[in-house]
């Protein structure tokens, strides 16, 4: 969703000194999602994957419960984070199209992440999954969103 300037992904140091939004927005996305999953065990969301076509660029990894979503812009509803991810990607690339697929892997296992080209949480310059933690916490739930937030019996 960010589009840089300059490719920090590849300068380690570079990246960790990005705001939280930037970090998690573009590189870090599945870190953020795996630890919320982690964080919000009773919570009925399961990680889902953007995965573009034909080599565009634009992968990203975010979580839902179908209604409800949260990556790097906190929550929101998942056909609005869906909307504005495509809305965003078309305007800059040229017949732009992804599909979408429910993660079935461990989203902070180092291995399963560096099989699909994703760094693992020990691969970054400094501890990202204590930044996400962070995050996560200080991002509160919109009342708009209590009623779908869906607990487990």
């Amino acid at each position: 969703m960010f589009r840089t300037k300059t490719n920090f992904k590849n300068d380690p140091e570079k990246q960790w000194k990005q705001t939280d939004r930037i970090f998690f927005g573009f590189g870090a996305c599945h870190i953020l999602a795996g630890v919320f999953l982690e964080m919000n065990p009773d919570y009925k969301f399961y990680g889902e994957w953007i995965v573009p076509h034909d080599g565009f660029p634009g992968h990203h990894m975010y979580v839902t419960n179908g209604i409800v979503a949260f990556d790097f812009h906190g929550y929101s509803w998942r056909k609005d984070l869906l909307d504005r991810y495509w809305r965003s990607h078309e305007g800059v690339y040229p017949n732009w199209n992804a599909g979408i697929k429910k993660i079935y892997f461990h989203m902070l296992n180092t291995e399963e992440l560096n099989a699909r080209n994703h760094r693992g949480p020990d691969q970054y310059f400094d501890n990202p999954i204590k930044r996400a933690k962070k995050f996560i916490t200080n991002k509160r739930i919109p009342t708009r969103y209590l009623e779908h937030m869906c607990m487990k019996q």
